[in-house]
């Protein structure tokens, strides 16, 4: 099959490599860190089929709008002149309409479908990382938010999907050792969660096991191209030469492409999450809330809680009230859950990799003939992880496709 280096170890680059090695091809990750800091390992851990709705979706303008000048509200656009902002903005402006919608809800359930398939087969092939398929709900308080999930949910029925409507007693037959303040919730039977925490470690010792070299703290400082390919890159100081490469490199792609020409409308989008330890009474199915945008996914005796997508450029600053955000929200759904607002060090925070239209980049680049890009996975990426390091496999195997990925073309924006 010939060589291939993936630019990126988080789930993305790692399940392409776990597909391309079984293919048959010779694989090097190279990753700017130690594998322990992308946002693949502290994000909420579920597989959503359910979220067959792009960020770029109607009516998150308004509510952009109104939640800007809130520093604790779970969607924030930060003001700034930057250009890639800025140009990204009004990709963001022109995607999100019904037309976008309807056309992006069956792919979004198709890659959700396959990679849900493919997460069962990867626990038979690696064993336990806490792979739950009891679905997930979507828990409301008000009128307002109640209105909006059961249309939802009346239209992931129409697409196939395994999903009920609950009343606030059949929400709380489903949580019995939790109490629970809710007006009704969702049940999406179709969605899973699993412990990021657990699978990543495990996946990176299978595939180093296997004889795929991961080069940790090896970050691309130049890449070499000739006659329309990438010749080689530079990355922990030596040069790297492979057939075909992979960029696979989530909220930090657009700086790695643009050192080989090429410009990916994407922006970081900052999300936190912590734990809550020694949780007596856990609770069963993992939840979504959905006035709070916050998700709660139980991860053996602990609990973990994340939220909030802040649109800025990536630094290291904790906004503690995006956090207070979330604490101060959890209590409102679960009166008995109460956590304290945990210090900076038990915060982990990660940037998902956001295109304009909240669909992810799969395949080859129309400029550079030997490049495949896998980025732009927005808040689902560990969910639709396996299914884009299959797709990738199949990109430069050259075979059928799996699914359609005509919608998630790397070349939309040329």
């Amino acid at each position: 099959m010939g060589k291939v280096i993936i630019i990126g170890g988080g789930i993305i680059g790692l399940s392409s490599a776990y597909y391309l090695h079984k293919s048959g091809w010779e694989v090097t990750v190279l990753d700017k860190g130690e594998l322990t800091d992308n946002c693949s390992f502290g994000n909420a851990g579920m597989i959503v089929p359910s979220h067959f709705v792009p960020l770029a979706a109607p009516g998150m303008v308004e509510k952009g709008l109104r939640w800007m000048f809130n520093s604790k509200s779970p969607f924030y656009v930060k003001p700034s002149l930057n250009p890639a902002l800025i140009s990204w903005g009004l990709k963001f402006l022109k995607s999100a309409n019904q037309r976008h919608l309807d056309n992006s809800a069956q792919p979004l359930i198709d890659i959700s479908l396959l990679s849900k398939h493919l997460y069962q087969e990867l626990a038979i092939a690696l064993g336990d990382f806490g792979l739950q398929e009891n679905g997930i709900l979507m828990l409301f308080k008000t009128g307002h938010a109640g209105e909006e999930e059961l249309a939802m949910s009346k239209e992931a029925r129409k697409l196939g999907l395994d999903v009920v409507d609950l009343s606030p007693e059949e929400c709380r037959a489903l949580q019995p050792d939790l109490e629970l303040d809710v007006m009704g919730g969702v049940h999406y039977r179709c969605d899973a969660h699993l412990s990021p925490n657990v699978l990543l470690p495990m996946l990176t010792r299978y595939l180093e096991g296997q004889g795929v070299q991961i080069k940790r703290n090896h970050e691309v400082t130049h890449i070499a191209k000739t006659d329309g390919k990438i010749s080689s890159l530079t990355a922990g100081g030596k040069e790297h030469v492979a057939d075909r490469y992979v960029l696979a490199g989530g909220s930090w792609s657009p700086g790695i492409a643009k050192q080989a020409g090429l410009n990916i409308p994407l922006m970081p989008g900052k999300g936190y999450s912590f734990m809550v330890d020694d949780v007596q009474k856990n609770m069963h199915i993992a939840a979504l809330l959905c006035e709070a945008k916050v998700a709660v996914t139980p991860m053996g005796e602990q609990i973990r809680f994340g939220g909030t997508m802040e649109i800025d450029q990536i630094n290291n600053r904790i906004n503690r009230n995006r956090v207070k955000g979330i604490v101060e929200s959890i209590p409102r759904y679960f009166p008995g859950i109460r956590p304290a607002l945990p210090e900076d060090k038990d915060i982990w925070f990660g940037f998902r990799p956001c295109s304009p239209d909240g669909l992810p980049y799969i395949g080859s680049s129309a400029k550079l003939g030997n490049l495949v890009i896998a980025t732009g996975h927005g808040m689902m990426g560990l969910s639709l992880g396996p299914a884009t390091g299959k797709l990738v496999q199949e990109v430069l195997d050259e075979g059928i496709n799996s699914i359609n990925i005509t919608p998630f073309s790397v070349n939309r924006y040329l």
